[in-house]
């Protein structure tokens, strides 16, 4: 299991590489649920999302051998975008797989930055061609299926531990469960009693289906939000979830969209989808626990652009 001490060392070796984040009490948010929220501004991070912190934590573990031979990554989009930004500022050589549906933004990114970029016809084929690629020597970097890298996103919750007033339930949006692991980790060990929620999306259910079958299963995606689409957790983000985490909660694409505009519009905030989902899951959790209920929302990234949202919001009626 991932322990404080592990996220502590971790939030050593990355300062200074990337940004300690604000944590913010929202009266905006707090009006809308009708419960005291307070948001971790992840979507201010480095290269736009969480990721930075993970990448960064594996890329200052590897030996010169690797750095030489270079890394390879595996992503929907923030992973391919950290690794990429990162390891050309640290003077590592990269090389992203993406699917063809990650978002455009991501592709240019991973472009502008420098690394070698290899698109597919979904993940399926992205995880096998990155197998392809560490059998030639590449150093694989997972974007959550390695202990170094939850430490690293660990460090959002130590810093939300904190940084943060009063908390009784924290959300955090869950892909392949690098974030939630981290994050439950720091919260329980220096937040005792502190409740920790997942989010996924439908068509992205990836930690919501292992909890129910009693380990990582496959899953089928097909949700629009690419950036939580892992097509399995992995036996190490499982352990921790089923331990540390109180219920993964699921929601439509269409409430994850409308939850990106309700964080602009009440918050101020410009976030993706995979933040947006928080919201309508905080509904929830703030009905079920009531007027108790003191709100973290941690708002994970920013990479998707005006033409997304809008897109998006037309397909689901929202506009």
């Amino acid at each position: 299991m991932i322990g404080i001490s592990d996220i502590h060392a971790a939030a050593e070796r990355i300062a200074g590489h990337v940004v300690r984040t604000p944590t913010v009490e929202s009266p905006g948010l707090t009006a809308l649920l009708g419960a005291p929220v307070t948001a971790k501004l992840e979507l201010l991070q480095r290269t736009g999302s969480f990721k930075a912190r993970g990448a960064t934590a594996r890329l200052l573990t590897l030996g010169e051998r690797e750095r030489t031979a270079g890394v390879v990554a595996v992503s929907g989009g923030n992973h391919g975008i950290a690794l990429a930004v990162m390891a050309a500022t640290l003077e590592v050589k990269a090389t992203v797989v993406m699917p063809r549906t990650a978002p455009a933004r991501s592709v240019e990114i991973v472009e502008s930055a420098g690394a070698s970029l290899h698109l597919t016809d979904g993940m399926d084929e992205a995880f096998a061609l990155t197998g392809r690629l560490r059998g030639e020597g590449l150093t694989l970097v997972h974007p959550f299926d390695d202990p170094e890298v939850i430490a690293g996103q660990g460090t959002v919750g130590l810093e939300f531990a904190e940084d943060a007033g009063e908390l009784t339930d924290v959300l955090v949006s869950v892909g392949g469960g690098g974030l939630i692991t981290g994050v439950a980790a720091a919260l329980h060990a220096l937040r005792p009693g502190i409740r920790v929620w997942g989010v996924e999306t439908e068509g992205a259910e990836a930690m919501s289906r292992a909890l129910a079958a009693g380990g990582p299963v496959p899953v089928e995606l097909s949700s629009v939000v690419t950036t939580l689409s892992a097509p399995s957790v992995s036996q190490l983000t499982y352990d921790h979830a089923s331990t540390l985490v109180t219920e993964v909660l699921v929601v439509s694409d269409r409430d994850a969209v409308r939850g990106s505009l309700e964080l602009a519009e009440h918050a101020g905030v410009w976030t993706e989808p995979a933040a947006g989902c928080l919201l309508p899951a905080a509904r929830q959790v703030r009905e079920r626990v009531g007027d108790e209920a003191r709100l973290g929302l941690v708002v994970c990234g920013r990479n998707a652009t005006v033409a997304d949202i809008v897109g998006w919001a037309v397909r689901f009626g929202l506009r």
